[in-house]
């Protein structure tokens, strides 16, 4: 992986871990999705999925709550684009 850094010893499926980090998921994101597919195999993780809804989709409210949730600092301040930006990039 030219110009990119390991993930480091944790992760056990770096090139999970790097498409995920690619895609705009956190390093705790990646990490856990990554290491459970290598446990667990990639396609019973695929399939397990999420449920949550689209952050487009949500209201400010609901944006300020998963931020208070994750300790996002400002968010009190933020715009709902601004809220959606530090939720996709914490």
């Amino acid at each position: 992986m030219p110009g990119k850094k390991e993930p480091g010893p944790s992760v056990k499926d770096a090139e999970m871990y790097e498409a995920l980090r690619d895609d705009g998921a956190s390093k705790e994101k990646a990490a856990r999705i990554a290491n459970a597919a290598a446990a667990e195999g990639r396609s019973t993780v695929g399939e397990r999925g999420g449920e949550a809804t689209d952050y487009d989709d949500r209201t400010v409210e609901e944006l300020r709550e998963r931020a208070a949730e994750l300790d996002i600092e400002g968010r009190s301040q933020m715009s709902k684009d601004e809220l959606i930006e530090a939720l996709r990039h914490h």
